[in-house]
């Protein structure tokens, strides 16, 4: 969260503003291809008319447009002073998707324990570049930036940390770099949009996943014979655009029961809601759960269908299995992606397994009743998909 820049008396009038802005930090006023601007401009637009911000909530939303406007000036730059870049392509990337809240986070962080993959670090999704040797994140500003605004993030909402942790040096998800072509769910989740959220809902994402994709050659430069390790719950709504980027991927989609992960998802998104909104907490989260059911709804249908033209390309993970037999699940995916586990990499697994990190920073607790909303209301939308996947707490 940063709060150290000082927001327009009207965000709608501030899009030059906006771009000079990040133009003086980052020592270049390309931005890459137009495509990002609708977005933008109609995002700035909603920032006028649908919250209820706060002062701080204000000054922390501009913080957040000028930081993803800045990543994306600094990947643009990046991509510049290293031509060629993109010549080799990211060949077969291991990609965890399913609903928020299904395991996705734990799975990730677990594999990434594997030596022999490369993530996205979350100080690198707020500032492609080749990721440079990991002795010297530190020299780099941008590294102790990101640092910096987590630090002011879990000071400003302590349970936050609890709900999901991140870490600067740790791995992260794609939604972080697609979002910097604002045509992005993020934009709806972090204070009252609805207007950017009508206009989103009708888009195409295309030029944001080729960005991304882009960004992820980008990264990977100087490590170009290890394979990729990606997650992102918002890729089951976009499947199709996964694949026309990366079509060997091997895609892992996590399951739970939608009545307990949306409500979880609700619970994390409102640590930030609550800051930029104080004012209309209660509503707030009562409008997000209608939506999030809503949309993680029609996520799995969209995944399903796509599911169909790419058979053997995406294995099923019951989050229940996951936490009851973790080594058997990690066992079964190895099988599917075509590794082995060398006997060093499974004793760190194990380690990590037995650690259980994910715990270590206290427990993450809510209701789907605060939200207005029964379990049976929650599961009704996604149709079979708890029926299909034996979804229900009780499993065997």
């Amino acid at each position: 969260m940063d709060l150290s820049y000082d927001p327009p008396a009207a965000f709608r009038h501030a899009l030059d503003q906006l771009h000079a802005t990040v133009a003086a930090e980052v020592g270049s006023d390309d931005f890459g291809a137009p495509d990002y601007l609708p977005g933008l401009t109609v995002l700035l637009q909603s920032m006028d008319y649908d919250p209820r911000f706060s002062e701080t909530g204000r000054r922390a939303a501009w913080g957040m447009v000028v930081g993803v406007l800045r990543g994306r000036s600094q990947a643009i730059a990046a991509m510049k002073a290293n031509p060629g870049f993109d010549a080799r392509a990211v060949l077969s990337p291991v990609v965890i998707t399913g609903v928020p809240r299904t395991g996705t986070t734990a799975l990730h962080r677990l594999l990434a324990v594997d030596p022999r993959f490369q993530g996205l670090q979350t100080w690198l999704l707020d500032s492609p570049m080749p990721r440079p040797p990991l002795e010297t994140w530190g020299d780099y500003p941008q590294y102790r930036k990101t640092v910096a605004a987590l630090d002011a993030q879990y000071a400003a909402a302590p349970d936050a940390r609890a709900a999901h942790f991140r870490a600067a040096e740790e791995v992260h998800e794609c939604c972080m770099v697609l979002r910097q072509s604002f045509v992005s769910n993020l934009w709806s989740c972090g204070w009252s949009a609805a207007t950017y959220d009508a206009w989103w809902q009708c888009q195409d994402e295309t030029p944001a996943y080729r960005h991304f994709a882009r960004c992820v050659q980008l990264v990977g430069l100087n490590d170009p014979d290890k394979r990729w390790l990606l997650k992102n719950p918002g890729h089951i709504q976009h499947l199709d655009l996964l694949f026309a980027v990366f079509p060997d991927a091997r895609v892992i989609q996590t399951h739970r029961d939608p009545a307990k992960a949306v409500p979880s998802l609700v619970s994390l998104l409102m640590n930030l809601n609550g800051l930029m909104e104080p004012e209309r907490k209660a509503q707030r989260a009562e409008t997000l759960m209608r939506r999030e059911v809503a949309k993680w709804a029609q996520a799995v249908r969209r995944a399903e269908a796509v599911r169909a033209r790419h058979p053997g390309q995406v294995l099923d993970v019951v989050h229940a299995d996951f936490h009851a037999r973790p080594m058997e699940t990690l066992e079964a995916i190895y099988r599917f992606i075509g590794m082995d586990i060398p006997e060093e990499t499974r004793a760190a697994l194990l380690r990590r397994i037995a650690d259980k990190p994910e715990l270590s920073r206290g427990v993450h607790r809510y209701a789907i009743a605060d939200y207005g909303m029964s379990m049976e209301e929650a599961r009704e939308p996604f149709g079979d998909y708890v029926r299909r996947y034996d979804l229900v707490e009780g499993r065997a």
